[in-house]
């Protein structure tokens, strides 16, 4: 139960961290910066239109899904603070709902990836997925 529990806070840690980061002055409404996209536009050498292409995929995403990241931001900040009172019972009450919002997450995430990829070359998306790739390895380095 302790793995469990020390497992849990882990990853609800980092889930809150990711929501509760500025949603201006660098960084979008999914915790991805700004400053992110740049570095990634220029390093596939994205053209001024596929720049804008994948500018406008984001903003949609955020409009459509905001009132969905909105309660998940509020069950973040809901499990955050029962893992600062030491409520365990609370914390396993919201376990399924985070679980299934981490899911939706990765729906959301993984449908504008997929829109994002239809305006990329073969070349820029194979070097996309590469980066993909690589993030994903040092986000589990780190855990």
């Amino acid at each position: 139960m302790k793995k469990f529990a020390t497992g849990f806070a882990v990853a609800l840690l980092g889930a809150t961290l990711a929501f509760a980061g500025p949603h201006d002055g660098g960084m979008d409404d999914h915790g991805r910066g700004r400053q992110g996209d740049e570095r990634l536009a220029q390093a596939l050498s994205l053209t001024d239109a596929q720049k804008e292409q994948v500018r406008k995929i984001r903003s949609e995403s955020r409009e459509q899904n905001k009132a969905f990241f909105d309660q998940a931001r509020a069950t973040m900040k809901e499990a955050f603070d029962a893992r600062q009172a030491n409520d365990t019972a609370k914390l396993a009450s919201l376990k399924p709902t985070l679980d299934s919002q981490r899911a939706q997450m990765q729906q959301i995430r993984d449908a504008e990836d997929a829109k994002i990829a239809k305006v990329l070359t073969t070349e820029q998306n194979t070097k996309w997925q590469q980066f993909k790739a690589e993030r994903a390895a040092r986000h589990r380095d780190k855990q």
